[in-house]
């Protein structure tokens, strides 16, 4: 049964954080693909300004091109808002049942997994593979030591998409915080 990671995120827009996680995974786990899944809208996050769904996977799309292992992932667009990670991961499942699913979650979302809608049950039926983030808030005992997460340890990137958005704003340089050709993407649509 070919494994495989699901990196949810909404990708606004995607960078080069997202992109060493997902090669972290692809190079250092024993999944075999990495499906960057690309969600419309967080239920924990407050309404941000999200770009249109199509410039979002055009621009995962590009960011990933020539990297095999990595896939972009579009199944979110058409399941009901909000988005909930146990639907999609049940989804999934039922679309794809040949694949076994790992959720990747950043250590900040660990923190407050047991928030999360049907915790319990993503819990039973997956395993969730933890990478570090420097700004965490204390993982709860019952999660720290928990069979079914597997925790990595891993220089990766801190990027903020947030800071990102901003950068474009107010001009100033991309270089270091999103691959070029996505540069040139916003560029050209201007999609905020």
């Amino acid at each position: 049964m070919k494994r495989i990671g699901l990196f949810f995120g909404s990708f606004n827009p995607i960078h080069l954080g997202h992109l060493a996680i997902a090669n972290f995974f692809a190079e250092n786990s024993e999944l075999e693909e990495i499906w960057l899944v690309i969600s419309p809208q967080s239920p924990f996050k407050e309404k941000e300004f999200l770009m249109k769904n199509e410039h979002r996977l055009a621009m995962v799309k590009m960011a990933i091109e020539g990297k095999p292992k990595l896939k972009v992932c579009a199944e979110e667009f058409n399941l009901p808002s909000p988005n909930y990670t146990i639907d999609s991961l049940l989804h999934l499942k039922k679309k794809y049942p040949e694949y076994q699913y790992s959720l990747i979650l950043g250590q900040d979302n660990i923190a407050h997994f047991d928030q999360w809608k049907s915790y319990q049950q993503i819990l039973e039926q997956f395993e969730l593979f933890v990478y570090p983030r420097s700004e965490s808030d204390t993982i709860p005992a019952a999660l720290s030591n928990h069979p079914k997460i597997i925790y990595f340890r891993a220089s990766l990137m801190e990027v903020s998409a947030t800071a990102i958005r901003n950068a474009i704003k107010n001009k100033k340089s991309l270089t270091n915080l999103i691959p070029p050709k996505i540069q040139d993407y916003i560029r050209k649509f201007n999609p905020y």
